[in-house]
């Protein structure tokens, strides 16, 4: 199951860095590919807004 992420993003960065597969994309706010998403959740562990969470 892959992560999301809501439109509570505030383009901070922070998940880019923290995606050990490059998973997410910039934009207005962040995407994540479902294809090349893991599961790992560094992403959302990391988030400092908490915009990001398993798809449900």
């Amino acid at each position: 199951m892959a992560y999301v992420i809501s439109d509570e993003c505030i383009a901070c960065g922070t998940c880019l860095d923290d995606c050990p597969v490059d998973a997410i994309s910039e934009g207005a706010i962040y995407e994540i590919d479902p294809d090349l998403c893991t599961d790992c959740g560094n992403c959302a562990e990391n988030c400092p807004v908490e915009a990001i969470s398993e798809e449900d």
